[in-house]
């Protein structure tokens, strides 16, 4: 689209994404007549989290001249679930369980957080002990009742959580993933006599075995209930007071979306919503580009978290930690390491120089930032080496203080190292890629695959700053940096269908002779219970479909495996599952034994509606140089290329389709900066996307 086209924007369809940071809000409107996007960016409003995502939204409105009642999708991106986890400021929680159980979520799995540090500390539980009540009862694994549901004792635990003023209240006994009764029996009593109080039973949540986690994860759905539902209520209501018809969607930590009313009865999945929509945006460019194979780096001002991505679907995880406490679900497999814009650099007790976990933030922020940060960090590193403007960031709306920068890598890092400035902060940049590097190594060979085969995409506000360097230190051949960085999570919200991610524990073996009908029994109900809790949000399940998965095992192991399962009609073949454990087993091992039986443990099922995709034209915006011809040029600092050299610094909204761009060199643009360093190749293709190749480089680097 060039500058001069008029849209006619009281008749276009429109599309927002919505990523809601801690520090920044983005937000993302595509135009589905064009395939134009317009960004908009604002700070996030953390007391009062629903204020900002709908104030940007008015405002982004406005900007465009976009008429409200054609914007037909709003999805969001949020982090709400996981700030209220991290500063504990959920509701006053009940846990109700069987008799003689009460201590379990302490007792935990006896696992140190710091094998060698003889005074760390667990996280405390969510629940306090005087809030934590036993009831009589008893299932056995295979699900016969072997002690009655007590209605006396509960109704007294009842009394006791009306007198405490309890908010809301977790049930989670013993096995009652395979007989759910008495869990059923006691949400019914509580919702009868406290209809005020919220109820989480383990049994709907989560009926998987393995007692501490599924514990665990039904006390933290409880802990964030009230908060997350009275925040969708407020968003949802905000949304349709400025003039948006329809109501908005929430991306989930599997990558997919759902509507405000389900992600409020299951906030512990929406937990890591935020992240995955940049895994969803990088995936769904990625595919568009043809990409089959990508690993995403998505860099902002405290961590880094890194995801392989193959054929556009993302790795998955059943099992994640937040402020160590575990959550069983499924969750885009993101590693995250405390590497940031923000973190500091620092020397440990061993002399070692580091860089993070520990981070200034954006308040104080780094040195040059003048906001009273004193301590070197990663950005003050850029900064001393030329790499990052000077003066400014942010098209000159953020001011930037060198010598600050100077003045903190010199106190902290170069006299205790007898270094000079310059090569302390040459030596941070490298751990921080080196860093960087191990946590790709993590997802990738540590999991049996080669990172050599992967393209880095790189996004985030620190991302494309450094992705090149990350890939050199790899082998990987190119780096991919989207055409707008920054705002790749809220893009990304728009990508995905409705889905919804279930799962039921059953220990069953490939050769008993009903595993047949057993299985098909276990998807029917896992179906069931899809196509209700879709139907009772609102969801039109014309187009629903299913896909399965089962968690296996060699009898005898301790852990499964993640198979996918062929779903013909209802129809399972259980050769098939099997050919597909032992398979897996082999890449993963080395070996298979396909010879034993395999025993199935948890069955899962990804129920999906399709929803319309954008029409997205990704074209270059510029219309500018076309010899792509620098705006200036600044000393920068290349260790490849032997230390500082004059470096060609080019806008980024200057360049055009196929401008060639060698390195050393500097792509700066609003949101972020990219590197392109000594020996590495930049081009932008026709969709406004920066490839980097680093082929090159590698080559004069084995010789």
């Amino acid at each position: 689209m060039s500058g001069t086209e008029q849209i006619d924007v009281s008749t276009s369809r429109f599309h927002v994404g919505i990523d809601v940071g801690g520090t920044f809000t983005d937000l993302y409107m595509l135009d589905q007549s064009t395939g134009a996007a317009t960004h908009h960016k604002l700070p996030s409003t953390p007391k009062n989290p629903h204020e900002a995502p709908v104030r940007g939204l008015r405002e982004l409105l406005e900007k465009s001249g976009a008429v409200p009642e054609n914007v037909e999708l709003v999805g969001l991106g949020t982090t709400v679930a996981t700030n209220a986890l991290l500063e504990r400021a959920g509701a006053l929680t009940a846990l109700v369980v069987t008799r003689g159980f009460r201590d379990l979520i302490e007792i935990a799995r006896q696992t140190r957080p710091s094998v060698f540090d003889m005074f760390a500390q667990k996280p405390a539980p969510l629940v306090a002990r005087e809030n934590r009540f036993e009831v009589t009862e008893r299932v056995s694994w295979e699900g016969e009742v072997l002690a009655p549901f007590s209605e006396a004792e509960m109704a007294d635990v009842i009394e006791q959580i009306r007198l405490k003023g309890i908010e809301s209240v977790a049930v989670c006994f013993l096995h009652s993933y395979v007989n759910p009764m008495h869990e059923e029996r006691a949400a019914e009593m509580l919702s009868a006599a406290l209809p005020e109080v919220m109820v989480t039973t383990s049994s709907e949540l989560l009926p998987e075995f393995r007692e501490y986690e599924r514990i665990s994860t039904t006390a933290m759905n409880a802990y964030l209930l009230p908060a997350m539902q009275e925040y969708l209520a407020r968003f949802t209501g905000a949304v349709r007071d400025s003039g948006v018809s329809r109501d908005p969607v929430v991306m989930n930590s599997s990558g997919g979306v759902m509507r405000p009313t389900l992600a409020g009865r299951r906030p512990v999945d929406t937990l890591f919503s935020g992240p995955s929509g940049g895994v969803s945006g990088a995936g769904y460019l990625a595919k568009s580009v043809g990409c089959d194979k990508i690993i995403t780096l998505d860099m902002g001002g405290t961590s880094t978290e890194v995801c392989v991505v193959r054929n556009g679907r993302p790795d998955i995880a059943t099992l994640r930690n937040v402020d160590n406490l575990p959550v069983k679900g499924a969750s885009v497999n993101i590693h995250t390491i405390g590497s940031g814009g923000s973190s500091v650099a620092w020397i440990d007790a061993g002399g070692m120089l580091r860089v993070g976990p520990k981070s200034v933030g954006a308040d104080p922020g780094p040195a040059c930032y003048g906001r009273g940060g004193k301590q070197p960090t990663l950005t003050d590193a850029n900064v001393v080496l030329g790499r990052l403007n000077n003066e400014h960031l942010l098209q000159g709306r953020l001011k930037i203080d060198a010598q600050r920068s100077f003045a903190a890598i010199k106190t902290y890092i170069a006299d205790p190292k007898g270094m000079t400035v310059e090569e302390a902060a040459a030596a941070i940049l490298e751990v921080s890629s080196v860093d960087i590097a191990r946590a790709i190594g993590f997802v990738t060979t540590e999991r049996g695959l080669d990172p050599t085969e992967y393209t880095l995409v790189a996004f985030g506000g620190a991302g494309p700053l450094h992705a090149a360097e990350v890939a050199h230190e790899l082998g990987m051949r190119g780096v991919l940096v989207p055409q707008g960085p920054g705002v790749l999570c809220a893009m990304g919200v728009l990508t995905k269908n409705i889905e919804l991610d279930l799962s039921m524990s059953r220990l069953s073996s490939s050769d008993d002779e009903k595993i047949t009908s057993q299985v098909s029994d276990i998807y029917r109900s896992l179906s069931q219970r899809a196509s209700d809790e879709l139907g009772e949000s609102g969801v039109d399940l014309d187009e629903l479909y299913f896909e399965c998965s089962v968690d296996a095992r060699y009898p005898g192991q301790n852990f499964e495996l993640a198979v996918p399962v062929e779903n013909n009609d209802g129809e399972f073949d259980i050769d098939q599952m099997c050919k597909g454990f032992h398979d897996a087993h082999e890449v993963l091992y080395g070996y298979a034994q396909t010879e034993r039986a395999v025993q199935f443990v948890t069955f899962r099922l990804k129920a999906v509606v399709p929803v319309e995709m954008p029409k997205m034209e990704f074209r270059s915006p510029a219309y500018g140089n076309s010899e792509g011809a620098p705006a200036e040029t600044r000393r920068a600092f290349f260790s490849r290329a032997g230390g500082f050299v004059d470096c060609p610094v080019l806008m980024r909204e200057e360049l055009r389709a196929d401008d060639v761009i060698s390195g050393p060199a500097i792509v700066e643009q609003m949101d972020t900066t990219t590197v392109i360093p000594a020996g590495a190749t930049g081009r932008l293709d026709a969709m406004g996307n920066l490839f980097i190749s680093v082929a090159d480089d590698i080559k004069s680097k084995e010789n």
